[in-house]
């Protein structure tokens, strides 16, 4: 049989590889922002569009979907078409891939400062933006699988198992998290409410940890440390039972997130159980990783690429036992709410997605540039100012968790709260918070350190566009069975059936998890007292999610004494059943507001929001002056409430026209209220709106214990 003569397309990996570290220095230099400013206030710079709330998911958006999205693209192109010996699929699928990525991540860029969120995590970007991921998605995918089916392998390799699951899990994830209700342009409702909108999003926020910021990676691992080792993979076996095992638990933990909340004790303890199991698979991964380099150690410390490949894996061992563990629901209690998960998200974040890509980069570049690094003295720079920052990073942030998480359940002898005013937790973590910092500089240096070098390496070679390459055609006629040992061998020459098996394996646990709390009311029992908000309590909600108040504050009161001291009654399922989309958050810088309502005046609240520091000396809360300057939006009022009604809130038919009626009629109580506390404000300013909200929080179920 003759060998057949064709490229491989090293343009699309340089424009993939250039997008990482461009990307990789925005989201990082914004993720130091952010950083400084939980212990500087004055980072919030008083403007509107660079407050913590408004570009921390910015930050998050953009190391997830820009650096790491970018880096999984560029290591995907590069070994798909050397693993299939086949060129991909199409030229021009590549590109509309690229700068159609490049387009959704500029457009988060824009709208997230703008305040156009969706509220929620690692998917706040608003409807039209998720049509567009969608359609790249799949361009993605048409390519992909377009180059699995001419390829010239007949066998798919381990690294192409976790590239498929990728894609089909982050497609179902995106398409089920995104049901939403358009407004306007860049405005929706979900059409999930209260715990069910909390388990789809947590089911969806977990997993695109899972299949996002993991299996893609898992596949690149497979196929570059055993390149870089010069070394095959340690165990073909182990390999098989590491991926379907790790597909089929992973998409089960998503309950984790929400123990103690008010979501079905069934279904936290569903994922309290996955996520022990977890440990086994994910574990399997790196183990298969680290043995993969036996009788490669004296390499290992010669040489700087692999010494980031193996910390990488050891970070993703560590992150994947801690993340089981913290599942665990007595280590969930004090971790959860707090800095702990911020340093267990970013070991896994710094570490492993971050070290593999820059080993990735620092392997790859030179070869499609034909050409040596630059300066391997800086890789090991590099290498050392990295793992230092994540040293510098993590540790202020356990203790600062484990600070902040004992405090907050002290008592003393006399069973009083030790701490009851949440602001003395804060201030006592805010030394740890600038250590972060550090660490976080330090990292982003590492990240300069490497673009400099690899700018020289560029400069110094010429890019192999069109990179050479000769194989074997596929025999024309296959018999199936034919060679095939195992049923698994089979289906490694079969895509689309592999495509399938992947596809049954990851629905399993979602619709387990899902399905009973969508199909039972009983599962989400109703309160008779709970109503739905008025038009001004509406708006003013819209605008606390736009201003991003939910990555601070949260509001979900666990069944713990040291919470119902402190906050109230703890929270049930029926008191969200309005609530599109549910604001519960992941993360306390400052105490809980499910029951805000009736707590302070109308005039604590205003005098709190235009200097937070004159009702709470110490907060490092920004200040939010352009509430009282801008006016509310009463257009949007009417489409709103109509909006709501589709959802199943139930307003009155025809109750859209005498909505902003309503609306006047309470802006106007609050703003007569204000002036008798010499607080002048006109009455259609956002801010009253925004006092309403949070005057309504938790108000209907005090009323009910009274």
């Amino acid at each position: 049989m003759q060998l057949e003569k064709f490229n491989y397309d090293n343009k699309i990996v340089r424009n993939f590889g250039i997008a990482t570290v461009v990307w990789g220095l925005i989201g990082m230099t914004v993720g130091l922002l952010v950083a400084t400013q939980l212990f500087s206030p004055a980072m919030n710079m008083a403007n509107q569009y660079t407050t913590f709330g408004r570009i921390r998911p910015l930050h998050t958006n953009a190391v997830i979907f820009a650096f790491v999205g970018n880096g999984i693209f560029m290591g995907v192109y590069y070994s798909l078409q050397r693993l299939l010996k086949a060129r991909m699929y199409s030229d021009m699928l590549s590109k509309i891939h690229f700068w159609g990525w490049q387009l959704i991540i500029v457009s988060a860029v824009i709208t997230l400062p703008l305040g156009f969120t969706t509220s929620h995590e690692y998917a706040e970007l608003e409807w039209p933006i998720d049509i567009a991921i969608t359609v790249i998605w799949v361009i993605f995918g048409v390519n992909m699988f377009g180059t699995i089916i001419k390829r010239r392998e007949r066998h798919m390799y381990v690294a192409i198992w976790f590239y498929i699951a990728t894609f089909v899990t982050v497609a179902v994830l995106h398409i089920v998290n995104s049901f939403e209700l358009p407004i306007s342009a860049f405005k929706s409702y979900y059409l999930y409410a209260g715990v069910q909108d909390a388990l789809v999003q947590w089911w969806y926020g977990h997993n695109a940890v899972a299949f996002f910021l993991t299996t893609p990676y898992l596949g690149m691992m497979y196929y570059f440390l055993p390149k870089m080792a010069n070394r095959p993979v340690y165990s073909y076996k182990l390999s098989i039972l590491h991926f379907w095992s790790l597909i089929f638990i992973y998409i089960w933990a998503g309950p984790h997130h929400l123990l103690y909340t008010s979501l079905p004790g069934w279904a936290q303890s569903l994922g309290v159980v996955f996520s022990i199991m977890l440990i086994a698979p994910s574990w399997g991964g790196m183990i298969n990783g680290l043995l993969t380099l036996r009788g490669a150690w004296d390499k290992v410390r010669d040489d700087a690429i692999l010494k980031f490949m193996v910390v990488g894996l050891t970070a993703y061992g560590m992150a994947t036992f801690e993340g089981p563990m913290l599942a665990l629901k007595q280590v969930n209690a004090i971790a959860h709410y707090t800095d702990w998960i911020v340093a267990h998200v970013h070991v896994g974040a710094l570490g492993w997605n971050g070290f593999l890509t820059f080993a990735i980069l620092y392997w790859l570049i030179p070869r499609i540039y034909q050409t040596e690094i630059f300066s391997k003295k800086l890789i090991g720079v590099h290498f050392w100012i990295g793992t230092l920052g994540i040293l510098f990073y993590a540790v202020p942030m356990y203790l600062s968790g484990f600070a902040q998480g004992l405090m907050l359940k002290e008592f003393t002898s006399e069973g009083l709260l030790k701490y009851p005013a949440f602001l003395q937790t804060t201030l006592e973590v805010l030394p740890m918070h600038m250590f972060r910092a550090v660490g976080g500089g330090m990292y982003l240096i590492g990240v300069i350190v490497m673009t400099y070098n690899l700018i020289k390496t560029v400069k110094k070679g010429v890019l192999l566009g069109d990179e050479p390459a000769e194989a074997l055609a596929l025999a024309p006629v296959f018999v199936p069975g034919a060679g095939e040992k195992t049923a698994h061998r089979a289906l490694e020459r079969r895509p689309m059936q592999f495509l399938i098996v992947s596809l049954i394996a990851i629905l399993i646990g979602g619709m387990v998890e899902m399905m009973p709390t969508f199909m039972i009311s009983s599962n989400i029992p109703t309160i008779a007292s709970v109503k739905p908000y008025s038009p001004l309590e509406l708006q003013g909600r819209d605008i606390y999610i736009r201003e991003g108040c939910v990555n601070c504050h949260s509001q979900m009161i666990r069944p713990f004494r040291s919470e119902t001291e402190r906050y109230g009654e703890y929270s049930k399922a029926g008191e969200f059943v309005y609530d599109h989309p549910f604001l519960w958050g992941s993360k306390r810088t400052g105490p809980d507001l499910q029951r805000e309502g009736g707590k302070y005046s109308n005039a604590w609240h205003f005098n709190h929001l235009m200097d937070p520091t004159t009702m709470s000396p110490g907060s490092i809360m920004p200040t939010y002056p352009w509430l009282i300057e801008q006016q509310l939006d009463t257009v949007s009022t009417a489409s709103k409430i109509k909006a709501m009604r589709r959802l199943g809130v139930p307003y009155a038919p025809g109750y859209e026209a005498l909505a902003n009626q309503d609306l006047d009629n309470q802006a106007q109580n609050i703003s007569a209220d204000l002036e008798k506390d010499n607080i002048k404000v006109k009455s259609d300013r956002e801010i009253v709106a925004v006092i309403a909200y949070l005057q309504r929080l938790g108000v209907d179920v005090k009323n009910v214990r009274k």
